[in-house]
């Protein structure tokens, strides 16, 4: 088992990358998968199947109590891997003990609650909470925005994949406009500093970086949230200044 886990991981991660999904993505299906193989002490999927995915899924609802979003996320990524990767159609799963999902209303906040929430947040991470109240944006979208995706002159932002991975236009608050110029500003001189290094490149999404190699040093496809720090890709494309990591905004 221990030669074929790594050769059936690297058959997930290519599938993923086929279809073009996030590297978000990857590691959480990956994970999942070594999990639920681990849950039944290292066989082999193709030796299981239905009743085995539908033990694991109840385990989590039941022993481990997790959240209806959680279990989902576990149900689709064990999808994926029988149907993606191992080519085999699972019965559907009526047998599935479903997680609860919390019956409460979520909680909206008042105008004037918002706007002593981002009273509290400065700098950075303020800019990127005021484009998530002022442009309805979610988190990941937001961080994965790229300096050529905000149109200043038509007051408009592109969401490029977003949910469902289709893409969409929605509003530039006029209340950022100014302190998001001079951040990219600042992210510019960062981006030049790095060209001067050897360094300066982002991941492209999708086949872009094999049709336009030049394109991942281009100005215009930087993040506008790019991490203080240069990393490996973790699909070992080189080395990239990739976006801010969502729980440095969770946390502030």
């Amino acid at each position: 088992m221990e030669d074929d886990k790594p050769r059936l991981l690297d058959q997930v991660r290519q599938q993923i990358r086929i279809r073009n999904y996030s590297i978000r993505t990857e590691k959480i299906y990956a994970e999942w998968v070594k999990r639920y193989i681990r849950f039944h002490t290292y066989r082999h999927p193709v030796e299981m199947g239905a009743v085995e995915v539908e033990a694991f899924l109840t385990h989590l609802a039941v022993t481990r109590n997790v959240a209806a979003a959680t279990q989902n996320e576990a149900l689709a990524a064990l999808l994926f891997l029988y149907k993606e990767v191992l080519k085999v159609e699972l019965p559907w799963l009526e047998g599935v003990v479903r997680a609860k999902k919390p019956a409460h209303l979520p909680m909206v906040l008042t105008r004037e609650e918002v706007a002593r929430v981002l009273a509290e947040i400065s700098g950075v991470h303020g800019l990127v909470a005021s484009l998530l109240y002022g442009s309805g944006l979610g988190l990941m979208e937001v961080l994965r925005l790229r300096v050529k995706d905000v149109e200043f002159s038509r007051g408009e932002i592109l969401v490029r994949d977003g949910k469902g991975q289709k893409d969409r236009v929605t509003m530039l608050p006029r209340s950022v406009v100014i302190s998001l110029h001079e951040h990219l500003e600042a992210v510019m001189a960062l981006h030049q500093q790095d060209l001067a290094e050897g360094f300066g490149r982002v991941n492209l999404p999708f086949a872009l970086a094999r049709k336009y190699p030049n394109a991942a040093a281009e100005w215009g496809w930087q993040f506008v949230f790019p991490s203080g720090n240069r990393s490996q890709d973790p699909r070992g494309a080189g080395t990239f200044r990739h976006h801010l990591h969502e729980k440095t905004i969770q946390r502030a």
